[in-house]
């Protein structure tokens, strides 16, 4: 029994037989209105689901050499029993996968062997496996997701030096800003961010063991001021994608557009397309260069400028690991250099995607994508395009957009620049709870 519950009903019982025995008739009546004493139910404390208390339960971290089968085998699990697990879990979990730095947690018998009885591997903070070979002769083998809260939480900072900063003195997820630099890739530079620039942002944050964010959800509604003008943003669906989202502006009109500006989450133009360029390297001889080079550090991810079907994958000469995009009948781009390809012929990408990551494969003298922008065959300079914009709402949606903007304008009217009320650089509120 537990002991918690043992040591109330001693209390109860002494109380009860001392009023008994002083014999006065007013104790007696103090018996009677006490009545029936209540006796709480022991408190069971589980984690993963099971009970603590019927378990040792060590926790430890996957260390560099460790593997499934040594952890298991180190906590008194025989050979043939890691076996069977491993091939019950296979379709589940690849036991050979551990990686070092993730959590796990073991669940042991208390006998005299102290063996392992289930073994718990946090792939993120969300998602974990749990294996249970509990029971005899039966082994299971689930993913499991931990509850979610997802809370409403709203921000606003003044920026001093750049967003991400920004963001780190805040002390807000820096996720936040590169979706926020998502969202307004096509109206604001953030490479040319200026002193004095400000912003508004509703967003959502997911958490679990009630304290543990494990990242950020949708941006509900923005405003960022940039040069003295605001530009507002609303998540709202658009009705030519079904089933998908868009941010547009007050007006109804569509932040994204049909072509980003190029390839990178942030672009720093290391080469631009120059028909004339002489390299003294080659005697100053004509080198034309038909692409636009972005810079960046090996691994960073490579996004697909807009929707479209890859119609090349596959690494050749000079070009390197490069990917070819067809857009339209009018449109193709093209991505060279890549260390990583992540994408095959035949796949539908959208704009945003990420089809590889920069590398130095082919000719190049450093780290970065060659992007190359195709209209009608013939090799151009994407800075010198009227590109086309992305599909407008209809009309009877439009109405539905004015209508549904209306509070979350409100929201963000009502909200404060930290310049407004403080003399931080940025001002964070908690939300609410959405679920």
């Amino acid at each position: 029994m537990n002991r918690k519950v043992s040591y109330v009903a001693v209390i109860a019982t002494l109380l009860v037989s001392i009023l008994y025995s002083c014999g006065d008739t007013k104790n007696q009546d103090k018996v009677d209105e006490i009545g029936e004493i209540e006796i709480a139910a022991p408190i069971i404390v589980k984690e993963y689901g099971y009970p603590v208390d019927e378990y040792i339960v060590y926790r430890d971290t996957v260390k560099a050499g460790d593997s499934f089968g040594q952890i298991l085998f180190e906590n008194n699990v025989d050979y043939p029993t890691i076996q069977a697990i491993t091939d019950t879990a296979k379709n589940v979990f690849d036991t050979r996968r551990i990686q070092v730095g993730k959590p796990y947690t073991l669940f042991k018998k208390k006998d005299s062997l102290e063996s392992a009885a289930v073994f718990v591997y946090e792939k993120n903070k969300e998602d974990y496996i749990v294996l249970d070979w509990n029971t005899e002769d039966t082994i299971q083998a689930a993913l499991k997701t931990k509850p979610i809260i997802v809370t409403e939480r709203e921000a606003s900072g003044l920026i001093n030096s750049n967003l991400s900063s920004t963001f780190d003195d805040l002390g807000v997820n820096v996720l936040v800003a590169y979706k926020m630099a998502d969202i307004y890739a096509w109206t604001i530079d953030f490479f040319k961010l200026q002193k004095g620039d400000r912003f508004k942002v509703i967003y959502e944050e997911r958490f679990v063991d009630d304290t543990i964010s494990t990242g950020i959800g949708k941006i509900k509604a923005c405003v960022f001021e940039h040069a003295g003008r605001e530009i507002y943003a609303y998540r709202f669906a658009n009705d030519s994608l079904p089933g998908d989202f868009d941010y547009f502006d007050e007006n109804g009109d569509n932040l994204r557009r049909a072509f980003l500006k190029g390839p990178l989450k942030f672009n720093r133009i290391s080469s631009r397309y120059n028909l004339k360029r002489r390299i003294k390297y080659y005697g100053y001889k004509l080198r034309p260069h038909r692409g636009t080079d972005f810079a960046g550090a090996i691994g960073t991810p490579i996004l697909a400028t807009a929707d479209g079907v890859v119609t090349k994958s596959e690494r050749r000469g000079g070009n390197g690991n490069y990917v070819k995009i067809r857009h339209n009948g009018t449109y193709e781009t093209q991505y060279l250099h890549m260390q990583r390809r992540n994408v095959k012929v035949g796949q539908t990408v959208r704009q945003g995607d990420i089809i590889g990551t920069i590398g130095m494969t082919g000719n190049t003298g450093g780290p970065h994508v060659c992007y190359r922008f195709w209209k009608n065959g013939k090799e151009v300079d994407p800075f010198k395009q009227d590109l086309p914009d992305s599909e407008p709402l209809t009309k009877d949606v439009l109405d539905l957009f004015l209508e549904f903007k209306k509070p979350w304008g409100l929201r963000l009217d009502d909200m404060n620049y930290p310049d407004e009320e403080t003399d931080e650089s940025a001002a964070l509120q908690d939300g609410t709870t959405l679920n």
